[in-house]
């Protein structure tokens, strides 16, 4: 079976974006919309209302974006499931997390799974920390690498891999800076770079509201080691997982502040949806983390 047009027609509903999503997809822009197109003329409806501007999903489009999510997910239980006869489990999973995550947790990982399934095949895919636990949802990857939000859906599985402080950092000189972090600082005055979306940016939020303070927001970025990087450069106070700081190429540019109170630590792990835990190929890696 072919499944890669409900695949491409799911990453296109969570971006609503031709670009985007051919991206995701590893596709040209055309090719994506020719798959669409062909999904349409197959359904005899329209999906997608689309101008210059938008992309938004149509009533038909909302209905058949249920039918593909557990399409995708059905497929890959049953695929693998049959797997559990043959001698040696072989096939595919995809994972997904950050470039920071990937060295600091998957080599260890993959290191023990490939000598104990080597016929098993991992496509890994890195990118902004902040999409990794939708792109599980969507079904675009099977396992992410991802901090634990304070809440997240009940269709996902999590499981502990390791604990890192969240922390507040500033350059290793910078006197115009220094003078405002000094003694109690004025935060409404400190120009903060952080993160667009995600769990570090509800965290720094809360605590801000938590001081009945507004931030100074100077930059807002995807991905921590942007945060590093433009705070090496002095253009801010920024706020990352310890973990990202410790293997930054950019470390000892940057200095950790001591800041109280302290922000609550990243819970990182491994996310899956519950329902491919069934499948023999995603239930090893799962088994690899005890």
């Amino acid at each position: 079976m072919d499944t890669r047009s409900l695949k491409f027609f799911i990453s296109l509903c969570d971006t609503l974006h031709f670009g985007r999503a051919s991206e995701a997809c590893h596709i040209s822009p055309s090719a994506l919309t020719r798959s669409i197109k062909q999904l349409e003329d197959t359904l005899g409806v329209q999906l997608f209302d689309r101008d210059n501007r938008t992309v938004s999903l149509t009533r038909e489009g909302k209905r058949f974006q249920e039918y593909a999510r557990e399409a995708l997910i059905e497929w890959d239980v049953i695929r693998n499931a049959l797997l559990q006869g043959a001698q040696e489990l072989q096939g595919e999973i995809s994972v997904y997390c950050s470039v920071t995550a990937s060295y600091s947790f998957l080599y260890e990982i993959l290191s023990n799974f490939r000598r104990q399934y080597p016929k098993i095949e991992i496509k890994l895919h890195t990118g902004d920390p902040e999409s990794a636990i939708q792109r599980v949802l969507s079904g675009t990857d099977d396992i992410t690498i991802a901090a634990r939000p304070d809440s997240f859906n009940a269709s996902l599985a999590f499981k502990h891999i390791a604990t890192s402080p969240l922390v507040f950092i500033a350059p290793q000189q910078d006197i115009q800076l220094d003078s405002i972090l000094s003694g109690t600082p004025d935060w409404s005055a400190v120009p903060m770079i952080l993160s667009e979306e995600g769990v570090s940016r509800k965290r720094i939020d809360q605590w801000f509201k938590a001081r009945q303070s507004k931030p100074l927001i100077y930059a807002q970025v995807a991905g921590n080691e942007a945060i590093v990087s433009m705070v090496s450069l002095g253009f801010g106070v920024g706020v990352v997982p310890r973990i990202v700081l410790d293997n930054s190429p950019l470390a000892e540019r940057v200095r950790i502040l001591d800041i109280e109170p302290e922000l609550k630590a990243y819970d990182v792990g491994l996310f899956a949806l519950k329902k491919k835990l069934q499948s023999p190929l995603i239930d090893a890696f799962w088994s690899q983390i005890r």
